[in-house]
């Protein structure tokens, strides 16, 4: 079986038995340097990764084919990208670069399989006379026009 394939295979077999997690992303480097994104429902822990890791590499040969492995969460730079990740982020606020390379930012109130619905909260001036009214309205964003979305960082 190729490389490749074989790796594929026992990650799917590994998720398999832990339906709490999910695969974000694969990347296999020209050295056979392996990187496996995780994420899950309820987060993942070391031994998340530690037991992907294993369930990888004990049934690999490395007589036979060497590589290096890395397995680690998605962290708070990576991009969301699935529905379940989106789902999993409800009620914060995320950051999002549509296609038309604006930006906007909003909390996440709904997620479904083809679009999610911010809350924007913003001032804007009045229709009539001085000053700015304070502005909260639902916007639906199809993923196909989100181009990177971000939980946003607040301190």
């Amino acid at each position: 079986m190729e490389f490749r394939k074989k790796i594929e295979e026992l990650l799917n077999e590994f998720l398999e038995t832990r339906e709490d997690l999910f695969l974000i992303d694969l990347k296999f480097s020209t050295g056979d340097d392996i990187t496996v994104i995780l994420d899950g429902d309820n987060g993942v822990s070391v031994q998340d990764c530690l037991d992907a890791s294993r369930a990888i590499e004990f049934n690999m040969d490395r007589e036979e084919h060497d590589f290096s492995l890395q397995v680690m969460s998605a962290g708070l730079s990576e991009p969301l990208v699935t529905p379940r990740q989106f789902n999993k982020n409800l009620g914060r606020e995320i950051e999002i670069m549509l296609t038309d390379s604006s930006e906007i930012e909003g909390e996440l109130l709904k997620v479904d399989e083809e679009k999610i619905t911010l809350i924007l909260r913003y001032r804007k001036p009045k229709e009539v006379g001085k000053g700015k009214v304070d502005v909260v309205e639902e916007k639906e964003i199809p993923y196909a026009e989100i181009k990177k979305a971000l939980v946003a960082i607040k301190f």
